[in-house]
């Protein structure tokens, strides 16, 4: 391999974060969760996500108050977990370079991005 296809140790941190966020979305999505259930809910996430490789802290918030407006026009006591549902923060430390990303609703989409890159080689 040519040294100029190696990726840096912060291009690692940076993949290993989405892995992170892909694996949490799409393992979770479609849960189904109330009020009652959304705390468990979180913690679970929690602890799934923080198993995998280079992952050093997890945080998830169920938007509780999102959840019960969503409920308030249904006639079922829970709904589907989505994106529009949960603010997470998933922190990567790869090799001395920790990541810091973070998922919330921007214009009305679950959006996962960056915050920042700290140790960059």
């Amino acid at each position: 391999m040519s040294p100029d296809t190696v990726p840096t140790d912060a291009e690692a941190a940076c993949f290993e974060a989405g892995i992170k966020f892909g694996s949490l979305y799409h393992q979770f999505a479609g849960t189904p969760v109330s009020p009652d259930s959304a705390a468990s809910l979180e913690t679970a996430m929690e602890e799934s996500i923080e198993n995998q490789p280079h992952c050093t802290e997890v945080s998830v918030d169920v938007r509780t108050a999102e959840l019960e407006a969503a409920l308030a026009e249904s006639t079922a006591d829970y709904t589907e977990l989505t994106g529009r549902f949960l603010d997470v923060e998933i922190v990567v430390d790869y090799e001395g370079c920790e990541v810091v990303t973070r998922m919330e609703m921007e214009d009305g989409y679950p959006l996962m991005r960056l915050e920042s890159v700290r140790g960059r080689a």
